[in-house]
Formats: structure tokens, sequence, C-alpha cells
């Protein structure tokens, strides 16, 4: 309350009163406001909320994996009826051809096939739990990916915001030094004519005059850049982005930094999506452990055929080939286990480990490297808050001097070079005032972002 009772004992009246002519043609938006804008707008947000719906979509995919195959099949063959004795591995490749004769045949037969195969995966000792566990895992790393990137999206809004305060006090400054300008120039305009003072006093004014005219201009070229770049992220068009000019008196007179409560490290953004990374890796360790276990099943199939051939070998006209004469079933459960498997589920389980503990010093590294900004956060705070003390001190002379060697040169007893001094040190001032008081708003931010409370930060201000 110190800092703030200063800065409105000194320089708290005249920003307001320049701003209030663009106040009234633009109505200003709060940072709140535009946060919230950013949030449902900023295009890099809507294509991270886009990858969670892939995340879902595979996640509820894996839910399929339970179901169990019913496959469809009918044929029909016409060929040769001949065969050996003798065992011989298929791959797949080798027709089936049931009937050893003494001597070939070469007569054609016509026969068809009509299968309905069953078969169900009921049981893999956890399996099936283990791929939607790591399924959701997924899903949740890319939730927690999009938090961080609006966190992050967040910090530089607010980086923005404030820096479009700044320009807008700067710009308001510089229009009060362009009037410091003008009043000069007319005051040697006077007294050049009443020669009290040499014409070159006239040169040196509409030089100093047209230089402040330049800085209003690139000001106002770097306010309006930022306002494109705040429109592209939050939807809103560039002219409607003005900050509001009470924002950092707010900030100064209700934001008490000790009011905050603790850092919330816990529930950081950036610490929620590296453990979310941990917590992933683990579960796909428990995915290769139990995705080489047994697998229970239960197989089922029914069929039909029918051919040229009777049962007595007789070759019977190609016509009769269709149509079932005999049907059959199967049914039955069986356990499937593949030896060589533990070996390769202990390499598999190695690499994964390799990555789980990767991750655990990713995390480490990232909960170490908050700490420290929030260390130098503090640092800056109190810097800044120092700069705050000391800054009315330095108006307040600069003030006292420019007055005092105006109302000199007025009268004749200084030259244009004292006059030009103490003008340009009273505008140092008003501008060291307004990037002090924006170190503070930005140290503050930066603390509260370092610490997740940008919300009760803003609360605050309500």
């Amino acid at each position: 309350m110190y800092i703030a009772k200063l800065i409105r004992t000194w320089c708290g009246g005249f920003l307001v009163v320049l701003c209030l002519p663009a106040m009234a043609q633009q109505q200003p938006i709060g940072l709140k406001e535009l946060l919230a804008r950013v949030a449902a707008n900023a295009p890099a947000l809507l294509t991270d909320s886009a990858s969670i719906h892939i995340r879902e979509a595979q996640e509820a995919a894996t839910k399929a994996f339970r179901l169990p195959n019913l496959r469809l099949n009918y044929q029909v063959d016409a060929g040769t009826n001949n065969n050996m004795p003798g065992g011989y591995f298929s791959y797949g490749i080798v027709p089936g051809n049931s009937r050893v004769r003494t001597e070939g045949n070469a007569n054609t037969i016509l026969s068809d096939l009509g299968i309905a195969a069953f078969d169900w995966e009921l049981y893999n000792f956890g399996g099936f739990e283990a791929q939607q566990k790591a399924a959701h895992a997924e899903v949740e790393v890319e939730q927690a990916r999009f938090v961080q990137s609006k966190y992050q999206w967040q910090a530089y809004t607010i980086q923005l915001y404030l820096r479009l305060l700044q320009l807008h006090d700067l710009q308001a400054i510089q229009q009060l030094n362009i009037r410091r300008n003008q009043e000069i120039r007319l005051s040697i305009q006077s007294l050049a004519k009443s020669g009290i003072i040499a014409g070159v006093d006239t040169s040196i004014a509409e030089a100093e005059l047209s230089r402040s005219r330049l800085i209003y201009l690139e000001l106002g070229n770097q306010f309006k850049q930022l306002q494109l770049q705040l429109s592209a992220i939050s939807g809103m068009p560039a002219p409607q982005l003005v900050p509001d000019t009470a924002f950092a008196q707010q900030l100064l007179q209700e934001a008490n930094p000790v009011r905050l409560q603790e850092a919330d490290t816990l529930h950081h953004p950036v610490i929620g999506y590296y453990r979310s990374l941990y917590r992933n890796s683990l579960t796909k360790e428990d995915l290769v452990r139990k995705s080489y276990y047994p697998k229970v099943s239960l197989q089922a199939a029914v069929w039909g055929r029918g051919a040229s051939v009777s049962p007595a070998d007789e070759f019977r006209p190609l016509s009769k080939g269709l149509g079932f004469e005999r049907a059959n079933y199967l049914v039955g459960l069986g356990v499937t286990y593949n030896i060589f498997d533990a070996k390769r589920k202990n390499l598999q389980l190695h690499t994964q480990k390799a990555t789980t503990r990767y991750v655990q010093q990713q995390l480490s590294e990232q909960q170490n490297l908050l700490h420290l900004s929030i260390s130098q956060a503090n640092a800056d705070l109190e810097v800044a808050r120092e700069r705050l003390q000391e800054i009315p001190h330095q108006l307040a002379a600069a003030q006292a001097a420019y007055r005092q060697k105006f109302s000199l040169y007025k009268n004749g007893l200084t030259n244009i070079v004292d006059l030009n001094a103490a003008l340009n040190l009273l505008y140092r001032a008003e501008t060291d005032y307004t990037n002090a008081n924006y170190a503070w708003c930005n140290a503050l931010f930066r603390k509260a972002v370092q610490e997740n409370q940008v919300e009760a930060l803003l609360n605050t201000l309500k």
C-alpha cells in the first residue's frame, strides 16, 4: 500500500487524464476476459483439443479387443481328386485333397464347402485391462499436454497484454512530451519576436518537437503490431484490443502477493504433463508383462460339404457337387503359451524400464527448474518493489527541475540547451516510472504463473 500511495501522490493522475479520450471511443478489455477469449479461440489450442479426441477414439477402440471372431466362408471348387499317403506342412498354400487311390484319375469333380468358424479369447490374465489402462494413459498424456499448452498460451497472453499496457502508457507520456515541446516552441517564438533570445532556438525547438512526434509514431506502430498478435490468438478484431489503463493501478492497490495462496506446484501444468508421461510409461511396463501371458480361448466351428464324387467313389454328374451332403461341428477350449516369449518379454521390459527412468529424470528436472523459476520470480518482484519505491523521488525532482528551467528560460535567464536537458530528464523519469510499473506487473504475474496462481491473482482484482 505504501507503493500505491507514492505512485498516486506523484503521477497517478496525468496518465488517466490522457487516456480518457481513447477510453471514450473504445471500451477497454480486461485481462481476465482476454484470457478467456484466447482459451476458447487460439488456433493452437483448438488443434491440441482435437488430438485429445483422437486418443479418446483409440481408447474406445481398445474395448473391441474383447470381442470374439466369427468368420464365414463358402466356396465351390472344381478339379481332380487324387492324393497320396504321408504327412506334410501346407504352409498355407497346399490345397486339401482327401481321397487316396491306387491309381490316378483325371476326371474332374465339383465340390462345395461352407463353414462358420468362431474363436474367442476368454481370458489372458489381465492383458485386456492392461491394454485399456495403457490407452487411457495416452488420453491423460494428451489432456495434460493440452493443459500445459493452455498454460503456456496464458503466460504468453499475459506478457503481450502487459506490454500493450506499457506501450499505451508510453504513448500517453509521449503525447505529454509533445505538448511540452509545443509549449516551449510557442514561448521561443514569442521571445524571439521580442528580441530576448536568438532565432536559432526556434530551429532547435522544431527539431525536438519533430523527434517527439517520430517516437510517438514508432510507439503507435508497436502498439498496433501487438494488437494484431493478440487478435490472431483471441479471435477479436485488433482495434477492440485496448488495455484497461486502470489495471496496473488496481494491481498496486489490491494485489498484495502475501495474500496469495502457497505455490501450487503439485497441480502445476508443466509438472502435471511430465507426471502423466511417467504414469504412461509405468502402464506400458505392465502391458509388456501381461501381453506375453498365456491365453485361454474358446473355439468352435460348423461346416457342411458336398461333392460330385459319392462316398463309394463313384464319379457322378458335376451338378451333384452343389449342395451339402455332410455336416459337422467342433467345439474346444484351449490354452496357448509360447515358451520363448519369456526372453522376448524380458528384453522389451528392459527397454521400457529404461524409458521410465528417463521420464522420471525429466520429471525431477522440471521440478527443480520450477523451484528455480519461483525463486527468480520472487527476486524480480522484490527488486521491482524497491524500484517503485524510488521512482517517485526521481519523478518529483525531474518535475521541479523542469518547472524551474522553463521559468528561467521564459525570463531569459538560461539557454535552450539547459531547458532541453531538463525536459529530457523529466521525460526519462516519466518513462522510467512506466517501465518500473510494467516491471512490477510483469514480475507479479511471472510469480503467479510460475506458482500456478494466475486465477487467484485475478480474483483479487474483482
